[in-house]
């Protein structure tokens, strides 16, 4: 689950991933069964900040994740696949 009480924690994580690691990287989400508002602005923000890093983030979803991310017309600026392979695939053309 990434909701309200989760999402300060995964994107104090994230971001100093993003920070310190790879400049691309795969973050799969296709075990997380609900995602709300305040786990997709975290997810905004850490697109953003990898793009500012000059890197990039793939997010494997699942149907219901993408479902939700759908909603709010945010599928394309989060990068959504479908596996990590497809990812992992993305990233190397990137």
């Amino acid at each position: 689950m990434l909701d309200a009480f989760s999402e300060a924690t995964f994107r104090r994580v994230l971001s100093k991933c993003i920070e310190e690691g790879p400049k691309h990287i795969v973050l799969d989400l296709s075990q997380i069964d609900f995602v709300d508002s305040s786990g997709l602005g975290a997810l905004v923000q850490l697109v953003k900040k990898a793009q500012t890093e000059q890197g990039t983030l793939q997010i494997v979803t699942n149907a219901r994740v993408t479902q939700t991310v759908k909603l709010v017309r945010l599928e394309k600026f989060l990068s959504l696949q479908n596996s990590v392979e497809d990812a992992i695939e993305n990233t190397k053309q990137s």
